[in-house]
């Protein structure tokens, strides 16, 4: 299947990535190794040249599973991973330089590669001036280790500090129909000024813009971040559900399913934004590539706007800890 094109920076990939974390648990257990692997090489098949992983998400378990499964067509993708965690038990920061250039080692030989297409800072590190790190990772690209640089939830200020040492290819930062801080927070625009690429994750709401998820949902405590978010809590489920319903209403009318017009809209928002859902099944990978049989006009997403403007989101998007990571620097 082809798919359109786009661009983060200098980085052609397909206009729909996938993200893997979900096929190594965070939001459910991990899914069984042969599944992940003939899931990923499905996306490979529909026209997905673009996938992103971590070292983190496992932790480890998820580049290997990344790996093995792209190696066979590694001249026909690009591999996105992250640096940033101790990975020590905690979920302390660590962006020291000479951290970055061990870890790098240890992930290019999860990835069976000799090349990180984008690198990105998982999370800002307070203690590590971001100059120091766009330094180490430049260094990194003169090596040809690395090829493009990345950030994710960073602030505009950041982006700018980082972007003057090392030019930032792409910006990963949660974004959704209910998760709309990068249109009011400065980062859209400061993407689209210095010509960097937008990667929502979360493109679908952590599954709730599927409309597959209800008040009878479970979230299972010990292996669910969701079962800590406050917007999946029992005291806030039922302030949003309003949301979904209106979304399954408008998809009903167009023919496509809630998660389609999710991210149909995203990429309505700007040729600069590439979604990259993340699902453990193939049909649900179908399901989301089928976004592209629905291209919404600016009129559409401005009428969509203009609805999800009645619907406040109640509770916040993460749970504290999580929160605690996010870059707010001004």
């Amino acid at each position: 299947m082809n798919m359109d094109k786009r661009k983060l920076g200098s980085l052609e990939v397909s206009a729909l990535g996938s993200g893997c974390m979900n096929m190594s648990g965070n939001y459910n257990g991990p899914v069984d190794k042969a599944q992940g692997i003939k899931t990923i090489r499905a996306a490979v098949d529909n026209g997905v040249t673009f996938f992103d992983t971590a070292e983190v998400y496992g932790p480890y378990i998820n580049e290997e599973l990344v790996g093995e499964a792209l190696q066979p067509v590694r001249d026909r993708v690009k591999i996105a991973t992250k640096f940033g965690f101790a990975i020590d038990g905690t979920i302390a920061l660590n962006s020291r330089p000479e951290h970055i250039r061990k870890v790098v080692e240890e992930s290019l030989k999860r990835l069976r590669t000799d090349h990180i297409d984008l690198y990105y800072q998982h999370r800002v590190d307070p203690a590590v001036p971001i100059e120091d790190v766009a330094g180490a990772v430049k260094d990194l690209i003169q090596q040809g280790k690395v090829l493009h640089f990345g950030l994710s939830e960073p602030s505009v200020k950041t982006i700018r500090r980082a972007h003057a040492v090392q030019p930032v290819a792409a910006v990963q930062n949660e974004y959704s129909m209910w998760t709309r801080n990068v249109e009011l927070n400065g980062i859209l625009d400061v993407c689209e000024e210095l010509g960097i690429g937008l990667v929502p994750w979360a493109p679908v709401g952590e599954g709730f813009l599927t409309g597959k998820y209800d008040l009878t949902t479970k979230y299972d405590a010990k292996t669910d971040f969701r079962s800590g978010f406050p917007r999946f809590s029992k005291e806030f489920m039922p302030l949003n559900m309003p949301i979904i319903e209106w979304l399954k209403g408008y998809a009903t009318a167009k023919g496509a399913t809630p998660s389609q017009i999710a991210l149909a809209w995203l990429l309505a928002k700007s040729p600069n934004i590439v979604p990259i859902p993340g699902t453990r099944s193939e049909t649900h990978l179908l399901e989301n590539l089928g976004a592209r049989r629905f291209p919404l006009t600016p009129d559409d997403v401005q009428a969509i706007d203009t609805a999800l403007s009645k619907f406040p989101v109640f509770g916040d998007r993460m749970g504290a800890e999580h929160m605690s990571q996010i870059d707010y620097s001004a």
